[in-house]
């Protein structure tokens, strides 16, 4: 839980009765979870916005999709499907040569 220990989560609940009071703190706890759970909202409606707007193509769209670690594990390195092949398979390592004396081909577009 946020990389908290138990030794640092009693002192927080020390330090917050010290603050709050033993009388004001069951207050704040109700507050904090309201809080909680309205950002929980928000967050899952925006997601849910997102989605539809985005369309079908979308529909098992994670938020955690959107970081870049978790993009290219998903994308790059989770197994592929039975129908595709692997892009190694098409390619060939070895170098083509030309003939001598044969000019390579020059595209007068791409530059």
């Amino acid at each position: 839980m946020f990389g908290i220990g138990p030794l640092e989560l009693v002192v927080i609940a020390i330090v917050a009765v010290l603050v709050f009071g033993p009388d004001r703190l069951p207050e704040f706890a109700r507050t904090a979870g309201r809080l909680l759970r309205q950002v929980r909202s928000m967050v899952n409606n925006a997601q849910n916005d997102l989605r539809n707007e985005l369309g079908p193509e979308f529909a098992d769209l994670e938020l955690q999709d959107l970081n870049p670690k978790n993009f290219v594990r998903k994308h790059l390195l989770d197994p592929m499907d039975e129908d595709e092949k692997p892009v190694t398979e098409f390619t060939d390592s070895t170098p083509q040569r030309l003939p001598a004396g044969q000019r390579p081909p020059y595209d007068p577009e791409s530059t």
